[in-house]
């Protein structure tokens, strides 16, 4: 796999001249103990004036960087090996800020250079939320993989002429489409918020259920739900990730409390045997989604909404899912709880936070 990537990153990726890119891009080569820079492109040159020609990358991040001679040694031997590299590092001057140093491939041949490295420049984690940078790295990992299958689909198609590949492209896409949303989602927070004045839930709730991939899975939502004030586009995306969740990891236990609570208010319509089954219902104040799924232990209960956490490390899913629900559920001044169902699944609790003072 490793060769048929490197390969694919040859064949399927078109070249562009350094100067097309709008971020400071130097490339190097290596010289037996030292990477010499032997080109920039015009960014570079504005961003970094100490950046010249036949300077050193160490003698540049010795320079522009606060970095330890220990991590600027690690830096050197990556690039000096030709591994990838993405990391960030302190600037120089003490405004909160870092440079994002990563390797680049893609771009024209050169005869000097035998690598590059663009530089960014981003506010620190440190200085801002500390879950962004481990919501930056899910995003990094789970974006490489799709575009991965799909450029190895596209190669197969060209090579094959078989037309079935582009399904797996198609796939790869939507996957890729679901994780800028979830971004989206997370980086507009409370700001964008467009609340309606008593929101159907039930409705919102159906809506949500129609656009997730639900398999053999069925859904029951009770009569009596109150009407919330909410933004009805936030809600429904609320929904959505728990459905989501509930599918994809759920296993149903044939006899469950929620089938059995599912017969005693209407089985929806379509469901079949065996998949799992979510319920939405009133709780005190407020609403809850619950299934007859496997359930998530007690000592997990605090980390699922952390970005990038995974039950079992392969669902599909970005891992953001629950993160979003709770920054969705903060946004509109909801608590969310996560207990056991009745049957055992989880059960989220969605409650005003002015019941809880």
């Amino acid at each position: 796999m490793g060769n048929e990537r490197e390969d694919l990153r040859g064949d399927a990726q078109a070249t562009v001249p350094i100067d097309a890119f709008p971020d400071p891009i130097l490339g190097y080569e290596r010289r037996e103990e030292s990477l010499v820079v032997v080109e920039r492109n015009a960014s570079c040159e504005r961003a970094f004036e100490s950046v010249s020609v036949g300077a050193t990358v160490g003698e540049w991040l010795t320079a522009a960087t606060n970095v330890e001679d220990q991590s600027l040694e690690k830096l050197r031997s990556a690039l000096a090996d030709g591994r990838e590299l993405d990391t960030t590092v302190d600037r120089n001057e003490d405004d909160g800020r870092e440079y994002r140093l990563r390797t680049l491939t893609g771009v024209d041949e050169s005869e000097d250079a035998d690598g590059f490295l663009v530089v960014t420049e981003e506010e620190s984690t440190q200085s801002t939320d500390v879950a962004v940078d481990r919501i930056a790295s899910v995003i990094s990992h789970d974006l490489r993989n799709p575009l991965d299958v799909a450029n190895i689909h596209l190669r197969a198609a060209r090579e094959t002429g078989d037309t079935e590949h582009f399904d797996q492209v198609r796939e790869s896409h939507d996957r890729m489409e679901r994780i800028i949303q979830d971004v989206l989602t997370l980086a507009r927070g409370t700001h964008v918020l467009n609340v309606t004045t008593d929101i159907d839930i039930e409705g919102v709730a159906r809506d949500a259920w129609a656009t997730v991939e639900t398999e053999s899975a069925s859904l029951t939502v009770v009569d009596d739900l109150p009407a919330i004030d909410a933004d009805p586009d936030r809600l429904q995306r609320l929904f959505e990730n728990l459905f989501r969740n509930a599918v994809e990891h759920g296993s149903a236990s044939p006899d469950s409390q929620t089938r059995q609570d599912a017969g005693e208010n209407g089985r929806e319509e379509g469901s079949d045997e065996g998949g799992v089954e979510v319920r939405v219902g009133r709780t005190d104040g407020g609403f809850f989604v619950v299934d007859d799924g496997v359930g998530i232990p007690p000592v997990e209960r605090e980390r699922v909404f952390d970005p990038g956490y995974s039950a079992n490390g392969t669902s599909d899913g970005t891992g953001l899912g629950l993160t979003i629900v709770e920054r969705i559920a903060e946004a509109h001044d909801w608590t969310v709880s996560l207990t056991a169902g009745s049957a055992g699944g989880a059960r989220f609790e969605f409650r005003p936070s002015s019941d809880n003072d």
